[in-house]
């Protein structure tokens, strides 16, 4: 191969290992999840996550590098998002395809989430015809600012730290669906298994808030009534 075609071939994988190269640091695939809730800006992120601003922006700068998310500037802030929807359902199959190729992965997975699957995840499409049906309480247990930043329609938030203290606020024989982050969010599991222990029929979605705005399906930012 001529050396000048072995230049641009390398020039190109390594266009391609940038990407990889973004995704290789946990902090950062902790941030695309938070950011596939909705924008946020840099401090929001920081307390989030539970990291320094000034290394919470330094991996912002190279996931934007990457062109994986974007940002604006409001005042002295700076808002961070998503690049476009194709950055989620992109980062979602590399925890997919890492937690089915990687033994030590699926075992991690586990070890946090529990045995999900005991608590008989509902599937969206499922839920979609029990939400027109009438039949369901969907709870978001995600932080109050997540649930601002959109949500599944008639969802009632109940932040998973505040779930304990406002279980009188639920009827007790609602059919109850939690959801969250995502397939790989702890928060509506435990959502679950806390509803059941004290009485509840409760099971978690399939997946979270970013798979289903990745099925296409409605998200708004409205208050449930």
């Amino acid at each position: 191969m001529p050396a000048d075609e072995r230049a641009h071939k390398t020039a190109l994988y390594e266009q391609f290992a940038r990407m990889g190269k973004a995704l290789a640091n946990p902090a950062r695939l902790e941030l695309l999840d938070l950011l596939a809730q909705g924008e946020r800006s840099v401090e929001e992120l920081a307390a989030t996550a539970g990291m320094k601003v000034s290394n919470t922006s330094a991996q912002l700068r190279t996931l934007a590098g990457a062109g994986l998310v974007a940002s604006r500037r409001d005042g002295v802030r700076i808002y961070y998002r998503l690049a476009d929807e194709a950055v989620s359902a992109f980062t979602g199959r590399v925890q997919d395809f890492a937690a089915s190729r990687l033994a030590e992965a699926e075992q991690a997975a586990r070890t946090y989430l529990g045995d999900v699957e005991a608590l008989e995840p509902v599937a969206q499409h499922e839920l979609v015809r029990r939400l027109h049906d009438g039949r369901v309480l969907v709870l978001d247990v995600r932080p109050e600012a997540e649930y601002a930043a959109g949500h599944i329609p008639g969802a009632v938030s109940v932040p998973h730290d505040q779930l304990a203290a406002r279980l009188a606020e639920l009827p007790e024989r609602a059919d109850i669906v939690a959801y969250c982050r995502g397939r790989y969010c702890v928060f509506a599991p435990d959502a679950v298994r806390l509803l059941r222990e004290r009485g509840f029929s409760a099971r978690p979605l399939e997946g979270g808030l970013p798979d289903w705005r990745l099925a296409g399906l409605p998200v708004t930012t409205r208050a449930s009534a």
